[in-house]
C-alpha cells in the first residue's frame, strides 16, 4: 500500500474532460497493484480516499492535518488485514480486531506505542471514518462500543454516546507528578546535598541541607493528606535532635493533622 499526494498539474494529458474534484495536496491511498475495484467490488483504499477528499468539508479544513488523517487509516488497515479482517468486516471480528489493535498501541514494540491523547484522537479518526461509511452506505458495522452518557454544566442538561475505546487522561490542568522509586532516592540525596552514591557532594553550596532533607523525607513517607505543604506556608521550621513522631497542625481546619514518622529529624512548626 502506497501513499502519495494529489497534484493536479497536468491533467489535460489524462484524457479527462474536466480536471478532478480533488482537494490539491490530498493525500491518497493506492494498492501495490494500482487498481480501484476488482471482483470483490470497490477496494477499500478506494472508499478511504473518497472520505479523505471530503474531510475539507466535513470539520478538517487545513491541509497538514490531511496526511495524519490519511496515515490513521491507512496504519489501521494494514493492521487488520494481518489479522485476516477486512475494512467493513462484522461488528464482531472488527471488534476483536479492535481490541488487538489497543494492546498494540499500548504494549507492542516502543516505536509504536500511542500516548492516550494520541490514541483517543486516533479513535476520534476511526469513528468520524466509519460513520461516514455508514451513512454512505459502505459499512454495516464498526469496531466501536457506546455507551450513554449525561452531562450537566450550568443548570443545563446534556445526553450522548460516549465511544468506550477512549482512554482516560490527565485534564490539562493537573500537575501532580510522581517520582520512581530510583528517582526519589537521588532526590532526596539531593535535598542533603549528597551525591547519587550517598557521599558527600563537596560542589554542592546549597543552604539548610537538614531542614531540606527532613521536609523531603516526612513528605515521601506519609503519602497523600499530608498537611506539610500547606502547613509551611507563612511558618518558621525548626529542627530538634530529640525522637519521636511530629504532629503537623493543620493551618486550614485548626486541628491537629495525622501523625508522621520521624525520619532524619523532629519537624515542628512554629507560628
Amino acid at each position: 500500500m502506497h501513499q502519495s499526494t494529489y497534484s493536479s498539474a497536468g491533467w489535460e494529458s489524462w484524457g479527462l474532460a474536466f480536471r478532478p474534484a480533488i482537494p490539491e495536496g490530498m493525500p491518497l491511498l493506492f494498492d501495490d497493484d494500482l487498481l480501484f475495484e476488482d471482483s470483490n467490488g470497490i477496494r477499500p483504499t478506494t472508499v478511504i480516499n473518497c472520505w479523505a477528499c471530503e474531510l475539507p468539508a466535513n470539520g478538517c479544513p487545513s491541509p497538514n492535518s490531511w496526511p495524519y488523517y490519511v496515515r490513521t487509516m491507512r496504519e489501521w488497515l494494514e493492521f487488520i488485514s494481518e489479522h485476516g479482517v477486512v475494512l467493513f468486516d462484522t461488528g464482531r471480528r472488527l471488534k476483536a480486531a479492535l481490541g488487538v489493535y489497543s494492546v498494540y498501541r499500548a504494549q507492542g514494540p516502543i516505536k509504536h506505542h500511542f500516548e492516550a491523547s494520541t490514541w483517543n484522537q486516533s479513535m476520534g479518526i476511526l469513528a468520524g471514518f466509519y460513520k461516514w461509511a455508514r451513512d454512505e452506505g459502505y459499512a454495516d458495522s464498526e469496531p466501536f462500543t457506546y455507551r450513554q452518557a449525561v452531562w450537566a454544566f450550568k443548570g443545563q442538561v446534556r445526553r450522548g454516546r460516549v465511544n468506550q475505546s477512549r482512554r482516560r487522561q490527565a485534564k490539562p490542568h493537573v500537575t501532580i507528578k510522581y517520582l520512581d522509586d530510583d528517582f526519589t532516592d537521588m532526590f532526596l540525596k539531593g535535598l542533603a546535598g549528597l551525591s547519587p552514591d550517598g557521599e558527600r557532594d563537596l560542589r554542592y553550596r546549597g543552604r539548610e541541607l537538614a531542614r531540606n532533607s527532613a521536609i523531603g523525607r516526612v513528605i515521601v513517607s506519609s503519602g497523600p493528606g499530608v498537611h506539610v505543604p500547606a502547613g509551611l506556608r507563612g511558618a518558621r521550621a525548626s529542627l530538634t535532635a530529640d525522637c519521636g513522631a511530629a504532629v503537623v497542625p493543620d493551618p486550614v481546619r485548626g486541628h491537629q493533622g495525622k501523625q508522621v514518622p520521624r525520619v532524619v529529624d523532629r519537624l515542628r512548626l512554629a507560628g
